[in-house]
């Protein structure tokens, strides 16, 4: 029991950290914003910022990389039909709502980490859901593949946040998934959504 309320009262912490960066991030540039300015938004000891972080950007991309983590396993956490490979439509829904944070952090130069971060948790999702579905590759072409296809999944967010946010995200999910399933082996390959 002691063990899970310090996990609980890390969490907490971590959590409150990362509020405290996302308010700032949506005030000023990245650049601009300090470890004291954090901890002061977040009501958090300097000792206790270093126990969790090295600087800010740790703080950040630990953030980006928790967020990754929920997304990428979304639809197995949920059971979502394996022909489904990614949540798109739900994370594009997340990105309507958050533009403002978004084109903050695309303003900050961190959109490159932020990316190469998400394609590596969605390839290695991508891959996992491959498996499920039966689709049968060599090792380093299912990899080649899953790699290649969260790359696709990027490309498609950037599409839609720069030029067609009109358009229903289920709509974008739909494509991506055609998109992937004729491009993947015929063989074992549910029909796309």
């Amino acid at each position: 029991m002691g063990h899970a309320r310090t996990d609980r009262r890390v969490r907490r912490t971590r959590d409150t950290l990362g509020d405290a960066l996302v308010e700032l991030i949506r005030e000023k540039p990245f650049d601009d914003i300090t470890v004291q300015q954090i901890l002061d938004r977040a009501g958090i000891s300097r000792s206790t910022f270093y126990e969790h972080y090295r600087d800010k950007d740790d703080l950040f991309l630990s953030d980006v990389e928790d967020f990754f983590e929920m997304m990428s396993t979304l639809l197995t956490r949920h059971n979502a039909p394996a022909r489904r490979l990614v949540p798109l439509a739900e994370l594009l829904a997340h990105l309507a709502q958050v533009r403002d944070f978004y084109a903050a952090v695309v303003a900050s130069g961190k959109i490159v980490d932020v990316k190469e971060l998400g394609r590596g948790y969605f390839a290695r999702s991508i891959e996992e859901r491959l498996r499920l579905t039966g689709v049968q590759a060599d090792p380093a072409q299912l990899a080649a593949q899953a790699h290649a296809l969260a790359g696709s999944m990027f490309a498609l967010i950037d599409w839609w946040m720069d030029r067609a946010q009109n358009t229903d995200p289920r709509e974008v999910d739909a494509l991506f998934h055609r998109m992937a399933w004729n491009g993947l082996p015929a063989v074992n390959a549910p029909v796309a959504p």
